[in-house]
């Protein structure tokens, strides 16, 4: 089992580049299967998510190239309808792959996802938006059974909350529905940006992404996809709390500030000095850490994926913090593993009070989801002493070389395999 080994009060200064977002790059992945053409992707990232995506395209029958940060798709001809639990059951958006499988080939058979503990996430959003345009559902025996027996066709679908997996998957559908589709209450986050981007590059007909209702005029064919995914936003903002709570200077490259609207107004409310150009954000520390309270809510809302990082960041503010956490019901996970490390945090139904400033110290923790897992490294390169982090798989799920690019950045940190 790996774990990480980190040693901390060292200051962290410097430039870090920023690598495509996980949260994009999946739905784009899934939306080759839409096509008989051969796609190009660039600036995916080397990430385990994007490993288990590209294992369940192969099973699909698609061809698959990979050469660094560059992945080729060949969906020529599907020779299975099933994502396997096998392949699916660490990863909650492999539930992506229902959408363009119905549309593809009008049936689909996925295992129900899993991934972080951190909430229900139930798919009904998903299979009431697929409903809509056609398809038919059974659930049996752990796994989603969906047909669309007359084919999909354009409707309105109305989303009881803006969910981002749900209005990926009801565009990838109603891209080649026939007739006209809506999205009502559709998330607008920039992932959705970059997958109608994506599916334009295709030939689809999307307007309204990145806004609350999304219109679609399906067509009957698309061709292949030539698209760079975009930055990951979360990766940045998580960055930028490292090097603050080290009380130093972090500039994040290759991503421009409007992805970091509601995190930086955040960052600077802290008493981070902020400053940006066209492809790059920097936060630098005043010296004076001070207390913030946050909420999180879709966007432009401060993104659930940030919260555990920004927790971390909170136990050095000069008084107390406190975090609304409004999307998912179990993530405050991580906040016995930062009383390890010495966080004084109290939890009150779906909020989190911070204490601060508090000494950290090094500590043996272990990560309970992804977004945990930075949650800890961030405490730890304050922390005194050394800090060993256990079940970094998580971690490696959703960030590309962390540790080389925290080490370069000065950070005392290592991975290793424990014995």
């Amino acid at each position: 089992m790996e774990i990480l080994r980190i040693r901390g009060g060292t200051r962290l200064e410097g430039s870090v580049p920023v690598s495509g977002a996980k949260n994009a790059a999946l739905p784009i992945l899934f939306a080759g299967i839409l096509s008989d053409q051969p796609s190009q992707l660039r600036n995916v990232p080397d990430l385990a998510d994007i490993k288990t995506t590209l294992k369940v395209l192969e099973t699909l029958g698609i061809s698959v190239t990979r050469d660094g940060d560059r992945v080729g798709l060949h969906a020529k001809q599907l020779s299975s309808i099933e994502a396997p639990y096998d392949l699916v059951r660490t990863m909650r958006a492999s539930v992506l792959v229902l959408g363009p499988l119905l549309a593809r080939a009008g049936e689909a058979r996925v295992s129900l996802p899993g991934g972080c503990a951190i909430g229900a996430r139930p798919v009904d959003f998903h299979l009431s938006a697929l409903e809509k345009l056609g398809a038919v559902f059974d659930i049996e025996g752990g796994y989603i059974h969906g047909r669309a027996p007359d084919g999909l066709r354009g409707a309105t679908m109305t989303l009881p909350f803006p969910s981002v997996g749900a209005t990926e998957n009801a565009l990838m559908a109603a891209a080649l529905a026939s007739g006209f589709s809506e999205i009502q209450n559709a998330a607008c986050e920039p992932e959705i940006i970059d997958l109608a981007e994506a599916l334009r590059s295709m030939g689809a007909k999307i307007t309204g992404e990145g806004t609350p209702l999304i219109r679609i005029e399906g067509v009957s064919s698309l061709g292949g996809m030539n698209h760079a995914i975009a930055p990951d936003r979360v990766e940045a903002a998580t960055f930028l709390c490292a090097g603050l709570i080290s009380k130093g200077k972090v500039r994040v490259t290759g991503i421009a500030s409007h992805y970091l609207g509601s995190a930086l107004e955040v960052l600077g409310s802290m008493g981070a000095k902020i400053s940006s150009g066209t492809d790059w954000v920097e936060a630098e520390s005043t010296g004076v850490l001070l207390p913030a309270h946050l909420k999180t809510a879709p966007f432009p809302g401060f993104p659930t994926d940030m919260q555990a990082q920004f927790m971390a960041l909170m136990t050095q503010a000069e008084g107390n913090s406190k975090i609304e956490e409004t999307i998912f019901e179990n993530r405050f996970m991580h906040v016995p593993e930062l009383a390890r490390l010495g966080a004084r945090i109290r939890i009150q139904g779906n909020e989190a009070l911070v204490e601060g400033p508090t000494r950290l110290s090094g500590a043996t923790v272990m990560a309970t989801d992804l977004r945990a897992s930075a949650s800890l490294v961030i405490a730890g390169v304050v922390a005194s002493g050394e800090t060993l982090i256990r079940r970094i798989y998580h971690l490696d799920r959703g960030y590309e070389k962390l540790e080389l690019k925290l080490s370069a950045l000065g950070a005392q940190i290592h991975r290793e395999t424990e014995k």
